[in-house]
């Protein structure tokens, strides 16, 4: 294979840092007011709006009937399905060429200008509303292996946790501000005589323009590196993608730690993604809360995250970060099983429960990023990144998938949400047996003094 290389160490420089968590500032708009808020439930009212009598619509033709309940799941298992074939190429693209910025810029403004047109998501245009998010919710996907594979060579192993916590705080800071503009609009819609299915779409169409506007502040911050490997003798660069996707996938267990690491983390960040996309459906079809209470309730999150990222940061460098992500995940596993029980029942319960997963979102998030960064062979950021983002923010498609199957067959919200407690508990079993520093080591990298 190739040779990697010339390119800038990693440094520890405070303006390129700030600069680059500010693309988690902006695309956690997408995350917060579409994804988790707005989305799920307006798309499913929608999708009922164009189903029979008996609750079906029929997407794929008269012969596949699909529940109304379980169309937006399935179009969120869909968009990630897609992005387990499309970015490992990109990720491979990246390590090649010196247009790693670039990518994300593209990336990032093709998935807010199809956010934006979520703006004409009305009546029972549901084909719509799912194509559009699933175009944004892939191009989303793509820019974070951009934005992650940055994170090597802006911050060095002692310094990466720190930054990595700090980058996901801000994001939900970001997304908090928008989201508390976006809950003021829609309560306040009646007054300002508009609808509420009007006010829905402009708060969408909000997070598309946020996304774009701070996506600037990265692509002036971050300095343009050379590429961090060379191309190939006889390959070009729309080949070589899928070359070292094989060769990627080959090599792998020439690294077990890390292997074992990313199989770990494919499992507990199934359980997280689906909680994030799901959440606000449950608490809507389950639950009976009404919109402005979920955004209210998804807000709260937010700024509870922003001091749970930081807080987990410290944690990680008194007790370590693979003991710190042991103790979000036995707290995420609680948080779904008291979902399941017949404990949960009012509004002011759902809002506790969201309180204890704020406190660990941003931080078993941060650190499994920060750790995995780790575990990368240098010169390969964007490549490995590509494989770590397949289960990213609300991306992976089993857990959706077993959710939407299991409200599918049952017609029970709670039975959903506790199939997602497999995924949790088999990451947990499996992180028991990683061992960060020696995963540094076999990749060729400096191990941090704190594990």
């Amino acid at each position: 294979m190739s040779q990697v290389a010339p390119s800038a160490p990693p440094i520890d420089n405070r303006r390129e840092q700030v600069g680059w968590y500010f693309y988690d500032w902006a695309n956690s708009a997408f995350s917060t007011t579409v994804v988790t808020v707005f989305l799920g439930p307006y798309l499913t009212s929608v999708t009922q709006a164009a189903a029979d009598a008996a609750g079906f619509v029929y997407p794929l033709g008269s012969a596949i009937p699909i529940r109304a309940d379980s169309f937006f799941p399935y179009m969120v298992s869909l968009s990630v399905l897609l992005q387990v074939f499309i970015l490992p190429l990109l990720g491979a693209f990246a390590d090649y060429s010196n247009v790693k910025k670039q990518m994300l810029g593209i990336c990032a403004y093709l998935g807010a200008f199809a956010t934006m047109g979520l703006y004409f998501l009305q009546g029972d245009n549901y084909l719509l509303g799912g194509m559009l998010f699933l175009f944004a919710n892939l191009s989303f996907g793509a820019s974070i292996v951009f934005y992650n594979a940055f994170l090597p060579e802006i911050a060095s192993p002692d310094r990466r946790d720190k930054v990595s916590s700090e980058g996901w705080a801000l994001g939900y800071l970001g997304g908090g501000i928008l989201l508390a503009l976006n809950l003021a609009f829609f309560l306040n819609a009646e007054a300002l005589g508009v609808s509420t299915s009007f006010a829905i779409r402009i708060s969408m169409t909000s997070a598309g323009v946020w996304w774009a506007i701070f996506t600037i502040i990265p692509l002036l911050s971050i300095k343009r590196r050379h590429a961090v490997r060379n191309l190939p003798p006889g390959e070009r660069m729309l080949t070589v993608g899928f070359n070292q996707l094989r060769h990627t996938l080959r090599n792998l267990p020439r690294y077990p730690q890390t292997l074992l690491f990313l199989v770990a983390y494919l499992l507990y960040n199934d359980g997280i993604q689906t909680v994030i996309a799901l959440s606000t459906q449950f608490g809507s079809q389950e639950l009976g809360i009404d919109t402005s209470s979920l955004v209210a309730v998804i807000l709260m999150v937010q700024f509870i995250a922003f001091f749970g990222a930081l807080a987990f940061g410290q944690l990680a460098q008194r007790i370590g970060t693979k003991r710190a992500l042991i103790v979000s995940l036995f707290i995420w596993t609680g948080t779904v099983v008291y979902a399941y029980t017949p404990f949960l029942q009012t509004e002011a319960q759902f809002f506790m429960m969201a309180a204890a997963i704020a406190l660990v979102l941003g931080g078993s998030q941060a650190l499994s990023r920060s750790a995995f960064s780790l575990m990368i062979p240098a010169g390969r950021e964007a490549e490995y990144f590509s494989l770590y983002e397949i289960s990213e923010r609300g991306t992976s498609w089993i857990g959706p998938l077993v959710f939407g199957l299991a409200l599918q067959f049952t017609g029970s919200y709670r039975l959903g949400i506790l199939s997602v407690a497999i995924f949790f508990i088999a990451g947990l079993a499996l992180l028991f047996f990683v061992d960060i520093r020696r995963a540094a080591i076999e990749a060729g990298n400096e191990a941090p003094s704190h594990m």
